[in-house]
């Protein structure tokens, strides 16, 4: 569904550019200017470094979401200013690297605008996957994973029907507290829960990884992308981070995706689609490197096990999980609940009776903040 002439210059627009994942796709570029334009860019608060993004990359389109900019330079501000950004912008691509629900209208904006999407934005699935992918199907649109793992699978699955495969694996590091016992976790702080042994990441993701909501997270969003049931779904520790997914062929062989712990790899295969080029520092040699596996503790990680019972559950339950946590992990970074209160919080929330009056955007936006709401009552009982 690529829309882009091989060997044409590909025009993309960098939602999130001063981020993790905007970072790393502007070193891309700045590597292979013959290769990829940025016509548009965005930033939440980071005006100064998105002011110094479109210098550098001679952008003229820009928005920033959480701030009133100060420099007219920037022309589009808050939520809909971003949209209209999306819309107005000429573009083969979007990258979505846009944190949490407020990634969700960019993703579709980006596909009904007539853009292919590269999704870092993981949110965006677990909220909405079954409208966007109808959406992208309408409009002969792409969407390209761009987390690690579902990349993997993406690549992993291209060439195999789903009668050939008896499941798929998710790896996860096990985050910062990965040796720590259930009991010790109680203690630990948020310059420890950022601390991630292997992967440089934004404050809430970090977060995630430690609690393993983000695997939570992104089991249902490869059961949306890939259409498999929870049940041929697994998630092992792999403390190395160099197998990002692994593919359990009906005849039993195992196909893995390996490579080191960096960011630039599935973003550049996404970027470069169907295309694949040399990404050089993610090159990894197996000599003499050791690759653990291990089962999940589920009563250390709650929150992978409360991703399968809402995946399971359906409907408005992985919109709740999600609006809980990014609440719940919020509160913890601001010091007013302890690392083991997320979970905790997430559960009191979801234990209400949940639905939604139809499957629009609104009604998942109107549920989503009825969600936070509840959470932040939750919340309000550890002040």
């Amino acid at each position: 569904l690529n829309s882009r002439e091989k060997g044409c210059m590909k025009k993309i627009i960098i939602l999130g550019c001063t981020g993790t994942i905007g970072l790393s796709a502007l070193e891309i570029v700045r590597k292979r200017p013959e290769d990829f334009s940025v016509t548009a860019v965005s930033a939440h608060t980071d005006e100064k470094d998105l002011l110094k993004t479109m210098d550098e990359f001679r952008v003229s389109s820009a928005a920033l979401t959480g701030n009133r900019p100060v420099s007219a330079k920037i022309n589009h501000t808050g939520e809909r200013g971003l949209l209209t950004m999306i819309r107005e912008s000429d573009a083969d691509l979007v990258l979505n690297g846009i944190t949490g629900a407020a990634g969700l209208l960019p993703s579709f904006v980006s596909v009904e605008s007539g853009k292919d999407l590269a999704l870092a934005n993981k949110e965006t699935m677990v909220m909405a996957g079954d409208q966007l992918l109808t959406l992208a199907l309408e409009k002969k649109r792409c969407i390209l994973p761009v987390d690690s793992e579902h990349s993997a699978l993406f690549f992993l699955t291209e060439k195999k029907t789903e009668k050939d495969i008896e499941e798929i694996i998710l790896t996860a590091s096990g985050g910062p507290f990965r040796d720590l016992t259930t009991e010790e976790l109680a203690g630990v702080t948020v310059e420890q829960a950022l601390n991630h042994p292997n992967w440089a990441m934004g404050p809430k993701i970090t977060v995630d990884s430690a609690t393993m909501a983000n695997k939570g997270l992104e089991v249902i969003e490869a059961a949306r992308f890939f259409h498999f049931s929870p049940d041929k779904i697994r998630v092992l520790i792999h403390p190395q981070s160099y197998a990002h997914a692994l593919v359990r062929t009906v005849d039993g062989a195992l196909y893995a995706q390996i490579s080191r712990p960096d960011m630039k790899l599935p973003i550049q295969n996404a970027m470069d689609y169907p295309e694949r080029r040399d990404c050089g520092s993610c090159r990894l040699d197996l000599a003499g490197k050791t690759l653990e596996f291990r089962e999940p503790d589920l009563v250390k990680y709650p929150l992978l096990k409360t991703a399968y019972e809402v995946l399971d559950a359906a409907g408005a339950y992985p919109i709740i999980y999600n609006a809980a946590n990014e609440i719940a992990v919020e509160a913890f970074l601001n010091g007013k609940i302890p690392f083991t209160a997320i979970a905790d919080s997430v559960r009191d929330v979801l234990l209400r009776e949940w639905s939604m009056r139809d499957n629009s955007i609104d009604s998942i936006l109107d549920t989503d903040l009825a969600a936070r709401r509840d959470a932040d009552a939750v919340i309000r009982r550890y002040l």
